[in-house]
């Protein structure tokens, strides 16, 4: 759901974008005006990885995943661009790993969900034509599918998000300002970061990392000391818009849900309460409800605090955000919240949520 802020650190999503089609010098630019919430919230102790072998070294971690990893560029049409500007074309270039032996391909919306053609760049230089499958902007993720040879498809293993620990040995891999096979490494700086999807929606549990994630990298994989993809890196904190230490990948737990969605009807649908969190209460407050909405209908109001779904006690604001994103739309959930002293309780349907 929408948060309202805090506190507001300027961030960057990290695709590269050529800014027009025709001749002239390559510039590289960031999507401006994207203020990203990214909140602190309780960790709980994560279980240790399960190392059923000794970690790798980052050399290692490379030669198991580089052929897995491939550079994305996208031509948009007109508005359709996510950089700004009317008419004509313009590229944009990102990052992307190889999902399955179908030739699906994981990336972030933000790098393909608006693309009018899409091509793919594959370790030894070779490129194909690919087709979106569907992405979801509440996730900031993406599916392609690449009409490539079955030699060239090298699914790289998808680990468990939720056994992550802070400190855990971190690489990088994708195309940097369109340096591609680029390699990075680093530590999980923190967990359970709260980040702004483009739609403006809550990404719950990024994964915050030092490793060094740049323009151009956004949909590549975040790796754990096993190889196998922890995080797809989607955006960076920084004043400069360079890397300066602080980026943000999403959870390889979320996107396995939402790529097997995609991939089997090309869209996603997430339950939608209505409402807006207050983000600088230590509760789950009601900043706002919007209109016509099923908070709306079952009569909540901003200053409301709710206090359990479906009888699970909800103690926070992220709290309900998951709460809410563990339904379907159309299911009702029993909704328990606090008014001026009085507790109360009330039957909500859920809607999907809005684009």
């Amino acid at each position: 759901m929408p948060r309202r802020p805090r506190r507001t650190l300027v961030a960057s999503l990290l695709a590269a974008a050529c800014l027009g089609a025709v001749g002239g010098a390559v510039a590289f630019a960031t999507l401006s005006g994207n203020d990203t919430v990214v909140k602190q919230v309780t960790v709980n102790r994560a279980e240790p990885i399960a190392m059923s072998s000794a970690p790798l070294s980052v050399n290692q971690i490379y030669r198991r995943a580089y052929r897995g990893v491939v550079e994305i560029t996208v031509t948009t049409s007109g508005d359709g661009s996510p950089f700004g500007g009317g008419g004509g074309t313009a590229q944009a270039q990102g990052s992307g790993w190889v999902y399955d032996t179908d030739g699906h391909i994981v990336t972030n919306d933000h790098v393909a969900g608006n693309a009018s053609s899409i091509e793919v760049r594959f370790w030894n230089g070779k490129t194909y034509k690919a087709e979106l499958v569907g992405s979801d902007p509440s996730t900031d993720l993406a599916v392609i599918k690449v009409d490539a040879p079955a030699s060239m498809l090298h699914p790289l293993q998808v680990g468990d998000s939720s056994r992550v620990q802070v400190g855990d040995g971190v690489v990088a891999i994708g195309s940097p300002f369109g340096l591609e096979e680029t390699v990075t490494s680093g530590i999980v700086s923190a967990l359970h970061r709260a980040i702004t999807a483009p739609n403006n929606f809550t990404i719950n549990d990024s994964i915050q990392t030092d490793a060094a994630i740049n323009h151009g990298n956004s949909g590549g994989p975040l790796l754990n000391a096993l190889g196998q993809v922890i995080g797809v890196n989607a955006q960076i904190k920084s004043d400069s818009g360079g890397n300066e230490g602080v980026g943000f990948s999403i959870p390889s737990n979320t996107v396995r849900s939402i790529a097997s969605q995609l991939i089997s009807s090309g869209k996603v649908e997430h339950a939608y309460l209505g409402v807006s969190v207050d983000a600088s209460a230590a509760t789950a407050r009601i900043a706002a409800v919007r209109p016509s909405t099923p908070a709306a209908k079952a009569g909540l109001k901003g200053g409301d605090v709710v206090t359990a779904v479906d009888g699970k006690t909800i103690a926070t604001g992220d709290d309900l955000t998951r709460a809410i994103d563990a339904h379907k739309p159309g299911e009702t959930i029993t909704l328990t919240y606090k008014r001026g002293g009085s507790e109360h309780t009330v039957d909500v349907t859920l809607a999907t949520r809005p684009s």
